[in-house]
């Protein structure tokens, strides 16, 4: 069998399986979406978004891009992000890394990789801007370790500095923002920073609104 039949037949058992739950179960979800999260994730086919957090579909609006960057310049992150703050209203805005990223591995050499070496600069800069506590780290894997953690610090951080999500603390949108690593080797997802509604943006980074 082609790879992708088995996909196609997977699908046919798992819809009729949700119909035998509930007949309606399809109709009801074509509505609307509610989601109360967005999850900017990693593409890493390893952390699937619903599966480590027995989310149902309708629950989480989910973007994912290669090492779970939040750039200020990605139309496309910031599209995804804009409609869900503004639109779907989510609570929760869960930034999720996990160890052994690729990305993050590949940015820690100075190896050129071609077209992302682009995007992987962002990683760099990351790593610069922590330069100091990552060389004080003389074991190569747990130095590959906190840099995935300071890149979940670092891409929270640059949710807070986007208009998007001022605007939404400005009006009191009770927007959450969290920075979560996923464990490859256990499972478990580890908090690493939290950012809940109202927290005050300060500096150069901080919009004044009208």
């Amino acid at each position: 069998m082609e790879q992708y039949k088995r996909l196609l037949d997977f699908n046919k058992t798992w819809a009729a399986e949700q119909l035998g739950l509930d007949e309606s179960y399809f109709t009801d979800l074509a509505k609307d979406q509610k989601p109360d999260f967005l999850w900017i994730g990693c593409a890493d086919s390893r952390v699937p978004a619903e599966d480590l957090t027995g989310s149902r579909p309708g629950e989480m609006f989910v973007h994912r891009n290669v090492a779970n960057l939040v750039v200020h310049t990605d139309m496309n992150m910031l599209s995804v992000l804009q409609y869900a703050v503004e639109v779907l209203k989510v609570k929760h805005i869960l930034v999720v890394g996990h160890y052994q990223c690729g990305g993050v591995r590949a940015a820690m050499t100075n190896n050129d990789f071609g077209l992302i070496n682009k995007w992987l600069c962002n990683i760099k800069d990351v790593y610069d801007k922590h330069e100091t506590e990552l060389e004080a780290i003389t074991e190569q894997g747990k130095r590959f370790d906190r840099l995935v953690e300071l890149n979940v610090v670092e891409q929270v951080k640059n949710l807070s500095k986007t208009d998007i999500v001022q605007k939404a603390w400005k009006n009191n949108q009770p927007l959450h923002l969290h920075g979560w690593v996923y464990g490859m080797h256990d499972g478990i997802l580890k908090p690493i920073i939290d950012m809940p509604p109202g927290t005050e943006v300060t500096g150069i980074y901080k919009y004044q609104f009208d």
